[in-house]
């Protein structure tokens, strides 16, 4: 049986007169990969921030194991240490190594003492491939080998689930293979993952759930099968004939 993390309900967002969420609705389980694709513009990395609340729905609901996040009396500090974010742009500490910084928000916000810290954090990086850097500074590595660390330090954080807003983006082609390889085995141990990507045959691949965004709402969801090979709506399919060969 399924144990459902989230229920996302009638979600809205406004930036002044402009509305880029309308009416979002959908549920995450545990151990469940969503991928959210669609076109610049439609909304998918405001919902991702949304969900752990960077940005303030203007409203609707997002229920956590049966609480309204946004509930003035809810404990966001709580929240926000089981809902990891990995950024298009790493958003590492420049002055600290590898290992502290996947050491150092364990202690911090965990308050995991330090050897317990170390060993996960050395434990990740080493799924991560990134095990001979531990001492190496941020601007010592190439772009995927920061998204890496990234990842790495995300999972130290025992996340329910992590979220990753076109993690791949803002990397040169060779390196996309090896972030890809680091989230597909983040698949295979059972972590929950909500993914915006453009890397539709990662997507295609690793998915239980899609969900295709157009100008704001949630225009198709369904498997892999259901999008990409049976889509019912126009926009899917013209949006699916730009990176597919169809």
């Amino acid at each position: 049986m399924t144990e459902q993390l989230f229920e996302i309900k009638n979600l809205k967002k406004t930036f002044g007169n402009h509305t880029v969420l309308k009416d979002i609705s959908f549920n995450i389980e545990k151990e469940e990969i969503i991928s959210i694709i669609g076109s610049s513009g439609s909304g998918k990395s405001t919902l991702l921030r949304c969900l752990n609340l960077l940005e303030e729905p203007t409203g609707g609901e997002i229920i956590y194991q049966g609480s309204n996040i946004l509930d003035p009396k809810f404990d966001l500090n709580h929240y926000r240490a089981k809902v990891g974010m990995v950024f298009q742009s790493f958003n590492l500490f420049n002055n600290l190594s590898v290992l502290n910084n996947c050491i150092i928000p364990q202690e911090s916000v965990l308050k995991r003492d330090h050897a317990a810290a170390k060993d996960t954090a050395i434990q990740n990086l080493q799924s991560v491939g990134m095990e001979q850097f531990l001492e190496a500074k941020p601007a010592q590595l190439s772009g995927g080998q920061k998204q890496r660390v990234a990842i790495a330090r995300a999972v130290s954080m025992n996340p329910d689930v992590l979220l990753f807003d076109e993690p791949t983006s803002a990397l040169d082609p060779e390196m996309v293979d090896d972030v890809l390889e680091a989230m597909k085995k983040l698949a295979e141990i059972g972590l929950t993952m909500v993914i915006v990507s453009h890397e539709m045959q990662f997507v295609r691949d690793i998915s239980n759930e899609i969900l295709f965004m157009d100008d704001g709402v949630i225009l198709e969801h369904g498997n892999s099968s259901d999008i990409f090979e049976h889509p019912k709506e126009e926009r899917t399919k013209e949006f699916l004939k730009r990176y597919l060969n169809r």
